[in-house]
């Protein structure tokens, strides 16, 4: 009786640990720049990226219609977008710019960077067959205090999934990336 009451145990938290797994992906790996600019030799400062509420939650936000998010269940975010976000900015413009002297912004010294930059998101998210990006960003000389602004926004398919969602947002965060070098390529 004992051996049918650990078996039933065992099975019934089999059942209930398989019910709970959950797929988790990052957005965090920077992705390799098809087309790189010659050294700056300024020192770049990033600050952290902001981004919408619904992004906060691990669980990937999917929007229903243009006032109802729900969240994907058995997908959920590894870490968090705001950090992530501001990590691989930083990561891709190293490589393309062939720079280490970029940073996430503010740092602890007194030293200010040449040029600091700030991305606003608005808008990251998947609706039907396609996901949003909608984004600000600056990119502003700390000497002279001249800056550049530019909306941003694209629409990238995708398909219900997922894996197919967090390729799309891959792409148009790829695509974000690509528009704010050329930004900072004119400092």
């Amino acid at each position: 009786m004992t051996r049918i009451k650990l078996l039933l145990t065992f099975s019934v938290l089999f059942i209930v640990s398989g019910c709970t797994l959950s797929n988790y992906y990052v957005l965090s790996t920077a992705s390799q720049p098809t087309v790189s600019y010659a050294h700056t030799h300024q020192v770049i400062g990033v600050e952290k990226v902001t981004v919408p509420k619904y992004i906060f939650k691990r669980e990937i936000a999917v929007a229903k219609s243009s006032s109802q998010v729900t969240f994907l269940s058995g997908s959920q975010w590894a870490e968090d977008m705001d950090t992530g976000l501001t990590r691989r900015l930083i990561a891709f413009l190293q490589k393309k710019f062939k720079q280490p002297g970029i940073y996430a912004y503010p740092w602890g010294t007194d030293s200010q960077p040449d040029i600091k930059i700030k991305v606003q998101v608005t808008r990251f998210i998947a609706q039907g067959e396609s996901v949003y990006l909608d984004a600000s960003w600056e990119v502003r000389s700390m000497r002279t205090e001249k800056r550049t602004r530019r909306l941003f926004s694209t629409i990238v398919p995708t398909k219900a999934d997922a894996s197919s969602i967090v390729n799309a947002m891959d792409r148009a965060f790829g695509q974000l990336e690509e528009d704010l070098a050329r930004g900072v390529k004119k400092f």
